[in-house]
């Protein structure tokens, strides 16, 4: 489904990135895992469009995406949701919910669209007419991932889902993204809580300093001595 191919991505002169590859299959749960900095989040901002590469190429389902503007990215299916949930403070939840719908495909189905991302996290219908800004931590996390859910994604990425919450909200929020897993949606996840995320995902890739230094079934990295010490606390 989505393909990179050795880009190279810039802030000014400083490389973020250094000639990273990574593949993601249709209907797979991919993560991306490394300490801050290592560039995860950069390459989200590359796939989405935020950000553009200097060298190397990016394509979703088969259609190069250098040059593409986020907005076109989005209706062709890719669906971001940032770290740190960014959502409109002063609308209330549906509003949020609503806007994450614009894409001509997405705005055909907002009623349908709307029962599922409540069905997914129910909490968000009994706070329907509240604003964003007054949801608890978790509660607003849960609005940033479905109000992605509402462009109706064929790829959804997901950027620190867990930053800042306690670890039972974060455990669920996993159990969450499985769910949505389960849907049919394929799901490109950025993560520190490494090993939630191992016991989720069918493929890692372990990015350090701008670049993917290793990849591979989740199985076989959780056994990795580098992995076990770095990333796992064993």
């Amino acid at each position: 489904m989505l393909k990179i191919e050795n880009i190279d991505c810039f802030y000014g002169d400083f490389q973020a990135l250094r000639d990273v590859s990574l593949s993601v299959a249709e209907g797979e749960i991919v993560a991306l895992l490394g300490p801050n900095a290592a560039g995860k989040s950069t390459t989200l901002a590359a796939i989405s469009g935020v950000l553009g590469y200097r060298k190397g190429q990016i394509s979703f389902r088969g259609r190069e995406l250098n040059g593409v503007k986020a907005e076109k990215i989005v209706e062709m299916g890719i669906a971001h949701v940032p770290e740190g949930r960014k959502l409109f403070k002063t609308l209330t939840v549906k509003e949020n919910l609503e806007m994450g719908a614009y894409v001509k495909h997405a705005r055909d189905h907002v009623p349908e669209t709307l029962k599922q991302v409540y069905d997914l996290f129910p909490i968000l219908k009994d706070r329907t007419n509240q604003m964003a800004g007054s949801l608890s931590g978790g509660e607003q996390q849960m609005c940033a991932i479905a109000r992605g859910l509402m462009a109706k994604p064929k790829l959804l990425m997901i950027d620190e889902m867990s930053l800042g919450l306690s670890p039972l909200l974060a455990k669920q929020m996993f159990q969450m993204v499985q769910q949505i897993a389960d849907i049919g949606i394929t799901i490109l996840l950025v993560e520190q809580q490494v090993n939630h995320t191992m016991k989720i995902a069918h493929t890692a890739y372990i990015m350090e300093k701008g670049h993917i230094v290793m990849s591979g079934p989740t199985s076989e990295l959780a056994g990795n001595e580098h992995v076990k010490k770095a990333y796992l606390g064993m």
